[in-house]
């Protein structure tokens, strides 16, 4: 099959969206994609919605019929795409292979979350749907405790200091900065990171996520069709995988690895033609610090017990070995659940169409966004390339 390009991307600032709703953000975003790819809606085949919690928090499923109806192009097929904090990456890679396919030729993939609306206590349950209710919900665990055991064993298995780990906070601030869609526009110190309260032991508030409202959004195409619609496009999805592992911790052998990251990785790598050390641009899944330092080892961009030193050294910053999260990451930019698959595109896309600003890149051809579903249960890959 021919080559599926990125046609254009859309998205809506992160925060607290208290007069929008769930339609309105999912809307906003849609039609930014289309202006940015200078086309008429009704070139959309297929549309599908990333989404983890409309039902739990908004009272609302049956979201890609009512995107499809507010956008005026009902007849379309649409559906939702969940796989938890993974959605929005599962939608763009159920969008990749219908166009991959040659089902469609144009198919929007579309992130969305409203968090800030609910009850602190509604949003905490919605996420620990993301693991086995049955075995760690019913036992009191939440999702930060989870990770609280992930941080921990990495620690005690490599011998890493936690002031090394949270300085990923600090690298994802200070880049959200210039990021105009970024929730936390503000730096923040080392000192202020691990003098925040503590959530989980040893997880201190500012090494979380926040939770925020947002969508993103992107249209893909098949090269042939871009071209009969007049565009010249820019950017070609070289690889979009999906891939899962056992979803709970406690039936895992390692919990200082990802498999689904690993096995998503190898093969999107292979898809793409390229190893880790082709990519100058990548968007890590930092829902925590000690996840950002993780993702770096089961990528392939640092040994396992090492990623903590690419961060301490500088290697993530413009110029480094791997520029990393250079428009905030998910700490600083926002996590909107189930739209942050998306944002990472759109931040991948971003620098590779020379539009990240004072956060560019300088001659950034390859980048790669991960999205992670749950502690790993689920893992989207996605490698964009920009086309000469």
């Amino acid at each position: 099959m021919g080559k599926v390009v990125l046609a254009g991307i859309g998205a809506t600032p992160i925060g607290e969206h208290w007069e929008k709703s769930l339609r309105d953000l999912m809307v906003e975003a849609a039609l930014k994609a289309l202006e940015d790819a200078g086309v008429e809606k009704n070139v959309v085949e297929a549309i599908f919605v990333g989404n983890m919690s409309s039902g739990y928090l908004q009272g609302q499923e049956h979201i890609g019929s009512l995107l499809a109806t507010w956008l005026g192009i009902p007849g379309v097929a649409a559906c939702k795409v969940e796989a938890a904090c993974a959605s929005g990456g599962a939608a763009f890679h159920n969008a990749f292979t219908a166009v991959k396919s040659g089902v469609y030729d144009c198919a929007l993939a579309l992130g969305v979350e409203k968090m800030t609306d609910a009850p602190t206590e509604y949003v905490t349950s919605a996420l620990i749907m993301a693991d086995d209710q049955e075995y760690t919900a019913f036992a009191g665990f939440s999702f930060v405790a989870l990770n609280a055991l992930v941080y921990k064993a990495y620690m005690e298995k490599y011998g890493a200091r936690q002031e090394d780990i949270a300085l990923f906070a600090v690298h994802d601030h200070e880049h959200a900065v210039h990021n105009p869609l970024a929730q936390y526009r503000r730096a923040v110190t080392l000192d202020a990171v691990l003098s925040s309260p503590l959530v989980a032991d040893p997880i201190h508030l500012l090494e979380c996520a926040p939770t925020g409202d947002g969508a993103a959004a992107a249209l893909i195409c098949s090269e042939e069709k871009a071209r009969e619609l007049g565009l010249t496009p820019e950017v070609e999805v070289a690889a979009s995988t999906l891939a899962t592992d056992v979803l709970s911790l406690h039936d895992r052998d390692d919990l200082t690895t990802l498999q689904a990251t690993v096995r998503a990785a190898k093969k999107a790598y292979r898809m793409a033609g390229i190893g880790p050390e082709d990519v100058d641009i990548v968007e890590l899944h930092d829902a925590f610090t000690i996840l950002g330092v993780i993702h770096l080892e089961d990528l392939g961009f640092a040994k396992k017990g090492e990623g903590w030193k690419l961060v301490k050294e500088g290697e993530i910053e413009p110029g480094g070995k791997i520029p990393a999260n250079l428009m905030g990451g998910l700490k600083a930019r926002g996590h909107p659940v189930g739209a942050t698959g998306l944002y990472e595109i759109y931040d991948v896309a971003t620098q590779l169409l020379g539009r990240a600003g004072k956060n560019q890149v300088e001659g950034a051809e390859i980048g790669l966004a991960q999205n992670v579903g749950g502690v790993g249960g689920t893992v989207a890959v996605t490698i964009l390339r920009r086309m000469r």
